[in-house]
């Protein structure tokens, strides 16, 4: 795919894709916080002394072949989500707030966070779009004023329970796409005057969908594509 064949080709399904709101699409982990919040989770486990061994060793297992690029971003998130069968949402749900003031909130990436404060004054629409779980990023979204949330969902079984799957695609990579698409139907924004902010290959989907895409603190893929399409290129501080 040449750059802007995905941009032209959104603009080519409809005048209603098409419209005077302009929005600023922030990927969530190593993006708006410079950190992974699996990682945080997996501290909040082992404070609170609820990490079982067998589920720390896959995922360090599986971590150590997602950071050298040799499974993608689905499968991993799909590891973590295994933690939460048979689990209650409720009783994760009543932690949030917690989690997002200590474990996440003081790793927030300054120079992004300014640009949400900068997209805020300019009156564009803020979404947050992340492969993380709803329930410790609707604090997140609370917090900084964003005005929608894409994100995986947790599955809830017939039994009330957790089933350690996802609700819907996890939202990753061309998932992350389609929740767009369909978001903008909604709302109407002008793609070609939008921003995005990731920094994962697996955001590149994400990015060639805006005018403005911007790559943050990039992963080596990501980074090459950048330069190749002269992305603009920002550093967490």
């Amino acid at each position: 795919m040449r750059p802007g064949e995905t941009l032209g080709a959104i603009a080519g399904m409809g005048e209603e894709l098409k419209r005077e709101r302009i929005a600023a699409f922030f990927d969530f982990d190593k993006t708006l916080v410079e950190v992974e919040s699996g990682k945080m989770g997996f501290q909040w486990l082992k404070d609170h002394q609820m990490l079982p061994l067998g589920f720390f060793l896959k995922v360090v297992i599986a971590n150590a072949f997602y950071r050298v690029h040799l499974i993608p971003e689905e499968l991993m998130v799909k590891v973590l989500l295994s933690f939460y069968r048979k689990k209650r949402l409720a009783d994760f749900e009543r932690i949030a707030e917690e989690f997002y003031q200590t474990y996440l909130q003081p790793h927030l990436a300054p120079q992004i966070l300014a640009r949400t404060q900068f997209h805020k004054k300019q009156k564009h629409l803020l979404v947050l779009i992340s492969g993380s779980l709803r329930y410790y990023l609707e604090p997140v979204v609370k917090n900084l004023g964003f005005d929608h949330l894409l994100c995986t969902e947790l599955e809830v079984g017939e039994d009330g329970l957790l089933t350690g799957r996802s609700r819907g695609p996890v939202c990753v990579g061309e998932n992350k796409r389609q929740l767009i698409l369909k978001l903008i139907r909604q709302v109407g924004v002008d793609m070609s005057e939008s921003y995005a902010y990731g920094n994962h290959q697996a955001d590149i989907p994400l990015l060639e969908m805006v005018g403005n895409p911007y790559a943050v603190e990039p992963t080596t893929p990501l980074r090459i594509v950048a330069r190749q399409r002269s992305w603009p290129i920002l550093t967490y501080r």
